[in-house]
Protein backbone atom coordinates (compact mmCIF):
# COMPACT_ATOMS: atom_id res chain seq x y z
CA UNK A 1 0.00 0.00 0.00
CA UNK A 2 1.71 3.47 -0.91
CA UNK A 3 0.44 6.17 1.56
CA UNK A 4 1.30 8.87 -1.22
CA UNK A 5 -0.85 7.38 -3.98
CA UNK A 6 -4.10 7.40 -1.37
CA UNK A 7 -2.99 10.57 -0.04
CA UNK A 8 -3.13 11.55 -4.17
CA UNK A 9 -6.98 9.64 -4.59
CA UNK A 10 -8.53 12.00 -2.57
CA UNK A 11 -6.19 15.06 -3.49
CA UNK A 12 -4.94 15.81 -0.35
CA UNK A 13 -2.02 18.09 0.21
CA UNK A 14 -2.43 19.76 4.13
CA UNK A 15 -0.65 18.81 7.03
CA UNK A 16 0.07 14.77 8.05
CA UNK A 17 1.02 15.34 11.79
CA UNK A 18 -1.90 13.44 13.93
CA UNK A 19 -3.67 16.42 15.13
CA UNK A 20 -7.00 17.78 15.26
CA UNK A 21 -6.93 20.24 11.96
CA UNK A 22 -5.48 16.93 9.80
CA UNK A 23 -8.27 14.99 11.18
CA UNK A 24 -11.09 17.15 9.66
CA UNK A 25 -8.90 18.20 6.53
CA UNK A 26 -8.72 14.59 5.85
CA UNK A 27 -12.09 13.45 6.40
CA UNK A 28 -13.05 16.44 4.34
CA UNK A 29 -10.89 15.60 1.22
CA UNK A 30 -11.89 11.77 1.67
CA UNK A 31 -15.58 12.40 1.21
CA UNK A 32 -15.80 14.90 -1.16
CA UNK A 33 -13.93 13.14 -3.48
CA UNK A 34 -14.81 8.90 -2.95
CA UNK A 35 -18.38 8.25 -3.64
CA UNK A 36 -20.43 6.09 -1.38
CA UNK A 37 -21.91 3.62 -3.67
CA UNK A 38 -23.34 0.03 -4.04
CA UNK A 39 -22.22 -0.87 -8.15
CA UNK A 40 -20.25 -3.85 -7.09
CA UNK A 41 -23.22 -5.27 -4.97
CA UNK A 42 -25.37 -4.68 -7.66
CA UNK A 43 -23.49 -6.24 -10.08
CA UNK A 44 -23.24 -9.38 -8.05
CA UNK A 45 -19.30 -8.59 -7.28
CA UNK A 46 -18.15 -10.36 -3.95
CA UNK A 47 -16.66 -7.82 -1.60
CA UNK A 48 -13.76 -9.03 0.46
CA UNK A 49 -12.91 -6.94 3.68
CA UNK A 50 -9.25 -7.13 3.07
CA UNK A 51 -7.16 -3.99 3.20
CA UNK A 52 -4.89 -4.90 0.10
CA UNK A 53 -8.39 -5.30 -1.76
CA UNK A 54 -9.73 -2.42 -0.53
CA UNK A 55 -6.67 -0.50 -1.27
CA UNK A 56 -6.82 -1.93 -4.92
CA UNK A 57 -10.53 -0.84 -5.21
CA UNK A 58 -10.70 2.34 -3.86
CA UNK A 59 -6.81 3.80 -4.58
CA UNK A 60 -6.10 1.74 -7.93
CA UNK A 61 -8.96 1.58 -9.61
CA UNK A 62 -10.44 4.59 -8.06
CA UNK A 63 -13.94 3.28 -6.62
CA UNK A 64 -15.88 3.66 -3.91
CA UNK A 65 -17.64 1.37 -1.78
CA UNK A 66 -19.96 1.43 1.80
CA UNK A 67 -19.14 1.69 5.41
CA UNK A 68 -16.64 -1.36 5.86
CA UNK A 69 -14.77 -0.65 2.78
CA UNK A 70 -14.50 3.00 3.13
CA UNK A 71 -14.26 3.22 6.88
CA UNK A 72 -12.18 0.12 6.82
CA UNK A 73 -9.46 1.33 4.58
CA UNK A 74 -9.82 5.45 6.21
CA UNK A 75 -8.63 3.81 9.70
CA UNK A 76 -5.46 2.48 7.56
CA UNK A 77 -4.61 5.79 6.15
CA UNK A 78 -5.28 7.79 9.41
CA UNK A 79 -2.65 4.61 11.40
CA UNK A 80 -0.13 5.39 8.38
CA UNK A 81 -0.25 9.18 9.84
CA UNK A 82 0.50 8.11 13.04
CA UNK A 83 -3.32 8.53 14.25
CA UNK A 84 -4.66 6.39 17.22
CA UNK A 85 -7.67 4.43 15.58
CA UNK A 86 -10.21 2.22 16.92
CA UNK A 87 -12.81 0.31 14.55
CA UNK A 88 -16.38 0.59 16.66
CA UNK A 89 -19.57 -1.80 16.00
CA UNK A 90 -22.92 0.53 15.44
CA UNK A 91 -26.60 -0.18 14.37
CA UNK A 92 -28.08 1.73 12.36
CA UNK A 93 -31.75 3.44 13.46
CA UNK A 94 -34.43 2.95 10.48
CA UNK A 95 -37.60 3.91 11.64
CA UNK A 96 -38.51 2.79 15.41
CA UNK A 97 -35.97 -0.21 14.45
CA UNK A 98 -32.17 -0.68 15.75
CA UNK A 99 -29.96 -3.06 13.65
CA UNK A 100 -28.00 -5.39 14.39
CA UNK A 101 -24.67 -5.43 15.79
CA UNK A 102 -21.83 -4.75 13.16
CA UNK A 103 -24.78 -2.96 11.16
CA UNK A 104 -22.22 -0.36 10.37
CA UNK A 105 -18.61 0.35 11.02
CA UNK A 106 -17.35 3.97 12.84
CA UNK A 107 -14.07 5.28 13.56
CA UNK A 108 -12.64 6.64 16.73
CA UNK A 109 -9.79 8.47 16.73
CA UNK A 110 -7.74 8.94 20.28
CA UNK A 111 -6.00 13.19 20.26
CA UNK A 112 -6.09 15.12 22.93
CA UNK A 113 -10.01 14.62 22.70
CA UNK A 114 -11.41 11.83 21.22
CA UNK A 115 -13.15 12.40 17.66
CA UNK A 116 -15.87 10.19 15.88
CA UNK A 117 -14.84 10.03 12.09
CA UNK A 118 -17.37 8.46 9.33
CA UNK A 119 -16.50 8.77 5.26
CA UNK A 120 -19.13 5.82 5.14
CA UNK A 121 -21.90 6.10 5.78
CA UNK A 122 -23.45 8.65 2.53
CA UNK A 123 -25.20 11.18 3.72
CA UNK A 124 -23.86 12.28 6.80
CA UNK A 125 -21.17 15.14 8.66
CA UNK A 126 -18.73 16.34 6.64
CA UNK A 127 -16.19 16.43 9.42
CA UNK A 128 -15.40 14.34 12.73
CA UNK A 129 -17.36 14.88 15.66
CA UNK A 130 -15.83 15.37 19.09
CA UNK A 131 -17.15 11.88 20.71
CA UNK A 132 -17.59 14.03 24.89
CA UNK A 133 -19.50 16.75 23.70
CA UNK A 134 -22.94 16.74 23.12
CA UNK A 135 -23.11 20.00 21.65
CA UNK A 136 -24.48 20.41 18.39
CA UNK A 137 -21.97 20.85 15.31
CA UNK A 138 -23.65 22.31 12.05
CA UNK A 139 -22.30 21.87 9.05
CA UNK A 140 -22.82 22.15 5.63
CA UNK A 141 -25.85 19.49 4.55
CA UNK A 142 -26.91 19.64 8.44
CA UNK A 143 -26.70 19.52 12.01
CA UNK A 144 -25.35 16.76 14.13
CA UNK A 145 -24.90 15.87 17.47
CA UNK A 146 -23.46 13.19 20.15
CA UNK A 147 -25.87 12.43 23.04
CA UNK A 148 -24.86 9.37 25.45
CA UNK A 149 -23.16 8.33 28.89
CA UNK A 150 -20.50 5.68 29.03
CA UNK A 151 -19.67 3.66 26.59
CA UNK A 152 -23.02 3.68 24.46
CA UNK A 153 -23.25 6.67 22.37
CA UNK A 154 -25.74 7.96 19.29
CA UNK A 155 -25.22 9.77 16.29
CA UNK A 156 -28.41 12.53 15.81
CA UNK A 157 -29.07 14.39 13.12
CA UNK A 158 -31.53 17.73 13.27
CA UNK A 159 -34.09 17.51 11.23
CA UNK A 160 -37.69 19.79 10.61
CA UNK A 161 -39.46 17.18 13.10
CA UNK A 162 -36.77 18.11 15.74
CA UNK A 163 -33.31 15.36 16.21
CA UNK A 164 -33.73 11.73 14.77
CA UNK A 165 -30.90 9.19 15.81
CA UNK A 166 -29.00 7.93 12.93
CA UNK A 167 -27.13 5.19 15.02
CA UNK A 168 -26.04 3.76 17.73
CA UNK A 169 -22.55 2.70 19.02
CA UNK A 170 -20.51 1.20 21.56
CA UNK A 171 -17.21 2.15 22.12
CA UNK A 172 -15.24 -1.28 22.53
CA UNK A 173 -12.90 -1.72 19.75
CA UNK A 174 -13.49 -4.24 17.00
CA UNK A 175 -11.51 -5.62 14.53
CA UNK A 176 -12.36 -5.26 10.53
CA UNK A 177 -12.48 -9.50 10.37
CA UNK A 178 -15.53 -9.05 12.98
CA UNK A 179 -17.62 -7.05 10.29
CA UNK A 180 -17.49 -10.03 7.93
CA UNK A 181 -20.48 -12.03 8.32
CA UNK A 182 -22.55 -8.44 8.20
CA UNK A 183 -20.56 -7.61 5.52
CA UNK A 184 -21.52 -10.60 3.54
CA UNK A 185 -25.10 -10.00 4.86
CA UNK A 186 -25.14 -6.87 2.97
CA UNK A 187 -24.14 -8.28 -0.31
CA UNK A 188 -26.44 -10.66 -0.68
CA UNK A 189 -29.78 -10.16 2.04
CA UNK A 190 -32.93 -9.56 0.07
CA UNK A 191 -33.73 -7.54 3.18
CA UNK A 192 -30.78 -5.78 2.79
CA UNK A 193 -31.09 -1.61 1.45
CA UNK A 194 -27.40 -2.46 -0.75
CA UNK A 195 -29.68 -5.20 -2.49
CA UNK A 196 -33.21 -3.24 -3.33
CA UNK A 197 -31.67 -0.23 -5.09
CA UNK A 198 -28.35 1.06 -6.56
CA UNK A 199 -26.61 4.09 -4.79
CA UNK A 200 -23.64 6.28 -5.79
CA UNK A 201 -23.31 9.77 -3.80
CA UNK A 202 -20.79 11.84 -3.22
CA UNK A 203 -20.84 14.97 -0.84
CA UNK A 204 -19.57 18.53 -2.74
CA UNK A 205 -18.55 21.63 -0.56
CA UNK A 206 -22.11 22.70 -0.43
CA UNK A 207 -24.63 19.73 -0.99
CA UNK A 208 -24.27 16.42 -2.79
CA UNK A 209 -25.26 14.47 -5.73
CA UNK A 210 -26.46 11.33 -5.94
CA UNK A 211 -27.08 8.95 -8.54
CA UNK A 212 -30.35 6.82 -7.09
CA UNK A 213 -31.31 4.28 -9.29
CA UNK A 214 -32.66 5.99 -12.40
CA UNK A 215 -32.78 9.48 -10.68
CA UNK A 216 -29.78 12.00 -10.57
CA UNK A 217 -30.26 14.10 -6.91
CA UNK A 218 -28.55 17.19 -6.56
CA UNK A 219 -28.45 19.27 -3.41
CA UNK A 220 -27.00 22.65 -2.60
CA UNK A 221 -28.00 24.37 0.21
CA UNK A 222 -31.91 24.36 0.42
CA UNK A 223 -32.25 23.74 -3.61
CA UNK A 224 -33.12 20.05 -4.47
CA UNK A 225 -33.17 19.06 -8.13
CA UNK A 226 -33.98 15.58 -9.46
CA UNK A 227 -33.69 14.16 -13.09
CA UNK A 228 -34.44 10.89 -14.70
CA UNK A 229 -31.34 8.48 -16.24
CA UNK A 230 -32.92 6.81 -19.17
CA UNK A 231 -29.97 6.01 -21.36
CA UNK A 232 -26.96 4.23 -20.66
CA UNK A 233 -24.93 6.45 -22.19
CA UNK A 234 -25.74 9.00 -20.23
CA UNK A 235 -25.71 7.18 -16.74
CA UNK A 236 -21.73 5.96 -17.58
CA UNK A 237 -21.20 9.75 -18.56
CA UNK A 238 -22.86 10.72 -14.71
CA UNK A 239 -20.82 7.89 -13.08
CA UNK A 240 -17.34 9.10 -14.84
CA UNK A 241 -18.41 13.27 -14.37
CA UNK A 242 -19.74 13.25 -11.12
CA UNK A 243 -17.69 10.16 -9.58
CA UNK A 244 -14.40 9.62 -11.46
CA UNK A 245 -16.03 5.77 -12.06
CA UNK A 246 -15.22 4.23 -15.45
CA UNK A 247 -17.57 0.53 -15.19
CA UNK A 248 -15.36 -0.29 -18.47
CA UNK A 249 -16.96 -1.91 -21.82
CA UNK A 250 -18.12 -5.03 -20.28
CA UNK A 251 -20.81 -4.04 -18.03
CA UNK A 252 -24.53 -3.56 -19.38
CA UNK A 253 -25.25 -0.56 -17.32
CA UNK A 254 -28.82 -1.24 -17.14
CA UNK A 255 -28.73 -3.24 -14.17
CA UNK A 256 -27.47 -0.29 -12.29
CA UNK A 257 -30.35 2.32 -12.88
CA UNK A 258 -33.46 -0.29 -14.19
CA UNK A 259 -32.79 -3.10 -12.76
CA UNK A 260 -32.41 -5.36 -15.77
CA UNK A 261 -30.50 -8.46 -15.24
CA UNK A 262 -27.07 -8.69 -16.31
CA UNK A 263 -26.41 -11.13 -19.73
Amino acid sequence: MELEAYLDRIGYQGPREPTADALRQLHRAHLLTVAFENLDIQLGRSIVLSLPSLYDKVVLRRRGGFCYELNGLFGWLLEQLGFSVKKLSARVVEGDQLGPEFDHLVLMIQLKERWIADVGFGDSFLEPLPLDSEEERVQPGGAYRLTGSGSKKTLERRRESGWQPQYVFSLTPRQLVEFAAMCQRHQTSSASVFTQKTVCSVATPDGRITLSNGRLITTVGERFEERKVTAEEDYRALLQDHFGIDLGSGIRAQILFEGVEPR
